[in-house]
């Protein structure tokens, strides 16, 4: 079975808490061109990322344009209340598929796939872990959920092969977990070598006598750790981890009969249905061997003695997350595995895949259901975590499906391919040779250009783009203030839920501006998804307008865009939204150290002038009107006026209560900047000799950061600061890799 699924992404992706791409994130792009406003030979781009679509019933009522309100009043959806027949997981009501239809009967894809999907529900967890988990008075228990990704750590078995980035964790703002680079687990032998000290799974083994001090040691932070709580974690785990369980006979058996050539093999292959049972036995996920092993299968690990080695479990191999992750999985429960059937259903005939894949797995486990305990939803940081985890593991899978399927890729024809003779650094036996990333794996290099390319296409036949927006999320919508509040959660450890309610925010906005009539006939738009580094989730919006609600002149772009701050009394409701999430900074003079200052100037000029009338200038970008008109508001102790209002309109800012940039654009920039495809990062520089390998460099190259000057020679390899270091060991020394 291939693991390669080209559906629809995680909606619930990682928020703020995600892998860092080198490209924009972008989980998903929608073309549309209006049929009966473009010309007739334009093709059809619709590259639409969505839902399944359905049947409708007796129960089913047409939604029209009546239904649409276009007012300046919030519109609450509501809570997920809403059960999924198949799997009980409870959703929005306006994440059911066929949204354009009315019914008091929704069917849901997003956990399920419309009940393809079946796996054993997560059981409550042992004491103590339900009590640290879910218990928000315990002294003890708040510093178990403050510290839960240390306290994991300090039980896993595996160590994570993955490259943290703790920058951004050093100023104002909620914790980010950000990786880069490729991700994997790796476990080493059972003992230590002589004169090191036990990590990970020789915890279990080795001088267990000493075993509570041996943890503390190992964590820089154990002054910050309850030494009770270790203690709890460590007896349930003895008692029902199915792995700490074979790792201490593996001790008993060398320290009471002292077995030689002593190995233990975690077993990858299970016997039972995995719709049903994803709790095996003790002999199922692991054995003692002694001597050689031949009938390991593909998957199957085997830990020597005392190698000093470490290996690589395989992202498919069913302990894969329970051994990162003891504490989401107490009890040894099996993660995702292969050979997951699809439950019967009526249309399983005509499906392609028959079995469940990695996405649809995290897809299931990312829903919350009432007879279901939240083990992992409630897990806070080590949720989030857990979440890039499994982004990382999906993103494995396709890469590895596109490396294996190098022969059916190579049918297309790919421009950089026939260029690459030019390329000074090319040998050309190696063209052959290439693995190709093609254009159909989100967030490539090829799928960026193409999208840029079709952005382009469009402008070519229905003129640039008139409108830019940019909406992005808000944690204190009331929608999500009372899921992470009945769950005793913040937002910031709820990257599923922010993300959900984005989306549907998204689709009623784009809903507004399609049927709503707020900015006139519209012909076409296109938007993105994306995630910053840093940040909520966002999305960029283009608008195309119809030729007869164009904006040719300043006195129409004041009637859809506003850059003051208004009135206190008169609007006070839109002043308090302008207050919150349209006014920059403060930034210049007022306060040197904001984000935004670089070398001592605002990187989005901030303060703007003011302007007594709306102009555009003779580069055809507009200078909104910003009158001087005396009215301030205070944000951070300091004084602000219309200087710094970021351009908006009262309408639709009324209705969404977020930030809600408005730009009137009509310049091709707009469409490049939306579509941004190369980001080559000064601190990613690797030398490697061998084959062109599309895929090696898109995982090497993950991480974004500022455009740079790339080495010429090995000498420019090793050189730091200006200073030749005699070796490579060296200069990583002196960059800080090692």
């Amino acid at each position: 079975m291939s693991s390669y699924d080209n559906q629809k992404n995680i909606t619930a992706s990682t928020s703020t808490y995600q892998a860092s791409n080198a490209y924009s994130n972008i989980t998903q792009l929608d073309i549309h061109i209006d049929e009966h406003q473009r010309p007739t030979d334009t093709t059809q781009h619709d590259q639409f990322v969505g839902y399944d679509n359905s049947n409708s019933s007796d129960d089913d009522v047409n939604m029209t344009q009546e239904n649409i309100d276009i007012g300046g009043t919030y519109i609450d959806i509501g809570d997920p209340v809403w059960e999924c027949p198949h799997c009980k997981a409870m959703m929005w009501y306006d994440e059911r598929i066929n949204k354009d239809k009315q019914t008091n009967k929704p069917m849901f894809s997003l956990c399920c796939s419309y009940g393809k999907i079946q796996l054993p529900l997560l059981h409550e967890p042992p004491h103590p872990l339900n009590h640290l988990l879910f218990n928000n008075q315990d002294p003890k228990a708040k510093n178990f959920q403050q510290y839960i990704r240390i306290y994991n750590l300090m039980f896993a078995f595996t160590s994570p092969g993955i490259k943290f980035d703790k920058s951004y964790n050093t100023g104002k703002g909620p914790p980010t977990f950000r990786i880069h680079g490729q991700t994997h687990h790796l476990i080493g032998s059972l003992l230590p070598m002589p004169n090191n000290p036990p990590k990970f799974a020789q915890l279990y083994i080795y001088d267990t006598d000493n075993e509570i001090i041996n943890r503390l040691s190992q964590n820089p932070m154990h002054d910050m750790l309850d030494e009770r709580i270790i203690i709890a974690i460590k007896d349930m785990l003895d008692h029902h981890n199915h792995y700490a369980q074979n790792f201490r006979m593996a001790r008993d058996k060398l320290h009471f009969v002292a077995v030689p050539d002593l190995k233990m093999k975690l077993i990858s292959q299970r016997q039972t249905d995995g719709r049903l049972y994803n709790l095996p036995t003790t002999s199922e996920v692991a054995a003692l061997i002694v001597g050689d092993e031949h009938s390991a299968d593909k998957r199957d690990i085997i830990i020597e003695k005392q190698s000093g080695l470490l290996k690589r479990i395989h992202e498919l191999h069913p302990a894969y997350l329970p051994l990162q992750y003891p504490l989401l999985y107490p009890k040894g429960e099996d993660g995702y595995r292969l050979n997951i059937p699809h439950k019967d259903h009526a249309n399983i005939h005509a499906a392609k895949r028959k079995q469940v894949t990695l996405r649809e797995y995290f897809s299931y486990r990312l829903q919350s259901r009432t007879d279901e305990t939240q083990t992992i939803l409630h897990s806070r940081r080590l949720f989030q975590q857990w979440i890039v985890d499994g982004y990382c593991m999906i993103e494995s899978q396709k890469l590895n499906y596109v490396r294996q399927h190098q022969q059916q890729l190579r049918v297309d024809k790919y421009i950089n391919l026939t260029g690459s003779n030019d390329h000074p650094q090319t040998i050309g036996r190696d063209i052959g040779k290439r693995i190709i990333l093609p254009s159909s794996f989100v967030g490539g290099q090829r799928y960026m250009e193409q999208l840029y390319f079709d952005g382009m296409a469009i402008c070519g036949h229905l003129g640039f783009p008139d409108l830019f927006l940019t909406m992005t999320c808000n944690p204190t919508w009331p929608e999500i203030q009372r899921k992470v509040t009945q769950s005793n959660l913040t937002p910031n450890n709820c990257p599923d839920i922010i993300t959900r309610v984005f989306k549907i925010k998204l689709n009623q906005l784009m809903n507004d501006l399609k049927h709503g009539n707020i900015f006139g006939n519209i012909i076409g738009y296109i938007y993105t998804i994306e995630w910053q580094k840093r940040g909520l989730p966002h999305a960029h919006i283009l608008i195309f307008l119809h030729p007869s609600n164009k904006l040719p002149n300043p006195h129409d772009i004041d009637q859809m865009i506003s850059t003051e701050i208004p009135d206190k009394q008169s609007q006070a409701q839109l002043f308090e939204i302008v207050s919150n999430h349209m006014m920059h900074g403060p930034c210049g003079f007022a306060n040197k150290k904001s984000p935004c200052m670089v070398n001592g100037k605002c990187i989005r000029c901030f303060p703007k002038k003011f302007h007594g009338a709306t102009i555009v200038d003779q580069d055809g970008f507009p200078v909104y009107r910003r009158r001087n008109d005396g009215r301030t508001m205070m944000k951070n102790g300091i004084e602000l006026d219309n200087r710094f209002v970021v351009p908006y309109n009262p309408q639709l800012l009324l209705k969404y209560k977020t930030h809600l940039n408005v730009e009137w654009c009509n310049q091709s920039t707009s469409i490049k900047y939306l579509f941004k495809y190369i980001n080559k990062g000064s601190d990613c520089i690797t030398a490697s000799l061998g084959n062109q390998d599309e895929i090696k460099q898109y995982l090497d190259c993950r991480m974004m950061l500022s455009t740079a000057k790339g080495a010429q020679s090995y000498s420019d390899i090793r050189t730091i600061n200006g200073l030749v270091y005699p070796t490579f060991r060296e200069a990583c020394f002196a960059k800080g890799f090692l």
